[in-house]
């Protein structure tokens, strides 16, 4: 006998549904998985043996074939141990109404005693289940609540094959898995454990920060040891615009195809702040390997990126940064598959502005040798550095704002200016596809919409000649000087917006490094 069910395989950020065809028949006492499976698909049979044999039921002993189609798409991973199962208990008509098995797609990986474990990616799968129109989708308990954020399909929780197998003798011994999408999205969306009225001080550095998520500007903090770098760096999503419900969706996908979202969870809500260790692979940064899989810089997709101690980094690892940040997005290419992974992300890094750390510090005298500073320095690309709007310099924050009483702003406060300035953008933006904040603007809108005085221009003439500012600086600061002329809601740039905008060009300055 023949039967079918439908799983579903993820590739990139998508999923296909893959149909598991099994037959039994007299013609042997062989058991045959084909549709190019990998190991752990092949091995699926002994669990999925197991799992019948131990709840009572029998496998066959003739010749039993299941084909997982379309055949010329490699499958990988355990998750195909609940179809193949189901599949075989309907081919041996142990399961009473077989037809039903085409009306939903079944996922799950199972323990040799029938248990259900979690998979990876049940959000796109049950994105994908409903675009193809089946009834409903049968996932882990674990996976219900975020496959259930899919409006108009029915998800059923599971966690053994015996509430499988009843489900479909008996459709009403499982209700489905109902999730308040926006209602949890609206909560978790302001529920920071940390705030910038955390940090004493460094209002200059707030500043930098503020004008940086304003316009979606990358940015880099230079300064020794213990000025607080890191801890201005990880309040950064407090002061970022809500994520809208699209790209949480977007954002959510990709957490759950790289398996990153705890169980039970539903819709990512707050930003992500990804920070990778310095000893990280080019692979584990953009992503890639044999299943590719996506990379920290699209795990950081809609957040923020944090390389803490940049010039740590091999610059191979760096270098491959620089067009995912140009383009947006990466391009995982294989032999028989080109994958895209988003890569929208703000990428802030910090680093001392030498190996001993207090080169330009107030108080204490730098160590390092003539020249030292500059190669130091030079582990930092040209066209890397290119791709960070603002320079900031940290400075130590002294005793007396340590131990000071004063309330500092918080992080609500500054997320409100945000807010408003990127509404300035949105409607500047709203008819140039794939650009929504000032950072991204190209050459053409450079021209037309940062256009400044004589005075501005005198002045940004003067910048660079008497600091010996780079070619390069010239676009980063009119683009950040239109960013702190929206956080000032004028129509202009003004000379003051680019006065600070040219205080944020610190390693543009020839000879900076000694």
């Amino acid at each position: 006998m023949l039967v079918k069910t439908f799983g579903s395989a993820v590739y990139g950020v998508d999923a296909v549904t893959i149909t598991v065809e099994v037959s039994v028949n007299n013609q042997g006492k062989d058991y045959f998985i084909v549709g190019l499976p990998d190991s752990a698909v092949k091995e699926s049979l002994q669990r999925v043996e197991s799992a019948i044999k131990s709840n009572h039921y029998f496998m066959p002993r003739t010749k039993l074939v299941v084909n997982l189609a379309p055949a010329n798409i490699k499958k990988s991973g355990t998750a195909f141990d609940l179809p193949i199962a189901i599949g075989t208990l309907g081919a041996t008509e142990q399961i009473g109404h077989p037809e039903k098995l085409t009306e939903y797609v079944i996922m799950g990986e199972l323990s040799l005693d029938g248990e259900i474990r979690p998979i990876i990616g049940a959000l796109p799968i049950a994105i994908q289940a409903r675009k193809e129109g089946f009834k409903g989708l049968i996932v882990p308990r674990q996976n219900a609540r975020e496959a259930a954020m899919v409006g108009n399909l029915d998800v059923y929780a599971v966690s053994h094959i015996r509430d499988v197998i009843g489900f479909f003798e008996d459709a009403d011994s499982l209700q489905p898995v109902i999730v308040n999408t926006l209602e949890e999205f609206a909560q978790a969306q302001s529920d920071f454990e940390i705030d910038f009225s955390d940090v004493k001080g460094q209002e200059n550095i707030k500043r930098a920060l503020e004008i940086a998520a304003a316009g979606g500007h990358n940015a880099i903090l230079i300064g020794p040891p213990g000025a607080g770098k890191t801890m201005l760096a990880k309040r950064l999503p407090t002061i970022l615009p809500p994520l809208s419900l699209q790209e949480a969706l977007e954002t959510t996908k990709i957490h759950s195809v790289a398996g990153k979202l705890p169980e039970n969870a539903t819709l990512v809500s707050k930003r992500p702040f990804r920070s990778p260790h310095h000893t990280i692979s080019d692979v584990a940064l953009v992503g890639g390997g044999g299943n590719p899989q996506p990379g920290e810089i699209s795990l950081a997709h809609n957040g923020v990126l944090f390389l803490d101690e940049l010039p740590e980094f091999k610059r191979q690892v760096l270098e491959v940064m620089r067009q995912p940040m140009e383009e947006r997005r990466v391009t995982i290419s294989r032999a028989k598959i080109a994958l895209d992974f988003p890569a929208s992300f703000m990428l802030i890094a910090s680093m001392n502005p030498c190996p001993c750390g207090f080169f330009n510090h107030p108080e204490k005298e730098c160590s390092c040798a003539p020249g030292v500073v500059q190669k130091y320095l030079n582990k930092i690309s040209g066209p890397l550095l290119d791709r960070i709007d603002l320079h900031v310099e940290v400075t130590p924050v002294d005793f007396n704002e340590l131990s000071s009483k004063q309330a500092f702003e918080k992080s609500g406060s500054i997320r409100g200016r945000v807010m408003k300035a990127r509404e300035i953008q949105y409607e500047r933006y709203k008819k140039a596809e794939g650009i929504y904040a000032n950072a991204q603007m190209n050459s053409k809108q450079l021209k037309d919409i940062c256009q400044i005085n004589s005075t501005g221009h005198t002045l940004l003439k003067t910048a660079m000649e008497k600091l010996n500012l780079s070619a390069r600086a010239y676009d980063r600061i009119l683009k950040v000087s239109r960013t702190i002329a929206d956080l000032a809601n004028s129509a202009d740039i003004q000379p003051p917006h680019l006065a600070e905008a040219i205080q944020y060009r610190s390693l543009d300055r020839e000879g900076w490094g000694g």
